[in-house]
């Protein structure tokens, strides 16, 4: 009897009492992760006050007016916590966009090439890969002070070399399958390779990568704004908030660990997700 291996991507799942169920998608942590995520974003639209309006002496004690308290200047910590956390998640998401699109054309494009060539591709990364995420962020954010796309950018080249690396493997692994062979031996050509099994059959990987990439982002983001980098001025942002405020620390606790601790819930709640999403993707492809 001949066996015929099919796609990962057009298997069909057989029933039965006998046959294990795997287990479904990580719904409770992806809940988590988006409620954070909506609490960051629509945060501005629900805080009490202007978080940059001076209203009240600095480092007072929460109370019913302002329940965390004021800050450094005397703003209202509460709202600049609810204010403080889009400019990050949308930098961190922009850049991991933008390193996922690169990644995912130059790792297809190296395992698509001849042998040379792809190495050759992977040669350029690599020399970005060399170079501390951190001083990437810095090059760029100090040299364009107060631009969103130079954080952006900086973000983007800083993750790009591990994700076409990984989509590179994944892709590499694919083309080398029995079914894909098949395909080609009957005529099909790489296009038609590439639309019909290399791309649903990595995309398992590459949201995982993405995950992971998107928890790297948060984090040279929230550094970038602890340093004083990225927008300037009194625009919230909460790794500038966690820098601005440790001087008072003797005075008042809750300006810096308000948005210390979101920042820690956001990491620990995407790191879960995507831990999870490796976990899921790695039984799928057992």
């Amino acid at each position: 009897m001949t066996t015929v291996l099919a796609p990962w991507g057009r298997r069909t799942r057989t029933g039965g009492s006998g046959t294990p169920r795997r287990p479904g998608p990580p719904l409770l942590t992806a809940t988590c992760t988006l409620l954070v995520l909506l609490l960051a974003l629509a945060g501005p639209l629900v805080a009490p006050h202007s978080p940059t309006a001076q209203l009240a002496t600095p480092f007072q004690q929460p109370d019913a007016q302002f329940p965390l308290g004021t800050d450094v200047l005397g703003r209202d910590v509460a709202s600049r916590v609810l204010s403080g956390g889009r400019t990050i998640v949308l930098t961190a998401l922009a850049g991991t966009a933008a390193a996922g699109v690169v990644g995912m054309t130059a790792g297809v494009l190296a395992a698509l090439a001849s042998r040379r060539l792809g190495d050759l591709l992977l040669r350029c990364v690599d020399a970005l890969a060399v170079l501390p995420a951190l001083l990437v962020v810095l090059v760029l954010a100090a040299g364009f002070p107060g631009s969103h796309t130079a954080l952006v950018a900086s973000v983007a080249l800083a993750t790009v070399p591990f994700s076409t690396r990984v989509l590179r493997a994944a892709a590499d692994t694919v083309l080398a399958s029995a079914y894909v062979e098949t395909a080609l031996a009957r005529g099909d050509t790489r296009w038609a390779v590439l639309r019909h099994d290399v791309l649903p059959n990595i995309a398992g990987p590459a949201l995982t990568d993405t995950a992971l990439r998107l928890v790297a982002s948060l984090h040279l983001t929230a550094t970038a704004g602890f340093l004083g980098l990225g927008p300037g001025g009194a625009t919230p942002d909460w790794g500038h908030m966690v820098s601005e405020n440790v001087p008072g620390a003797t005075l008042a606790a809750t300006p810096f660990l308000a948005p210390a601790l979101m920042l820690v819930l956001l990491s620990v709640c995407v790191g879960l997700l995507a831990g999870r999403l490796a976990d899921t993707a790695g039984r799928g492809a057992g």
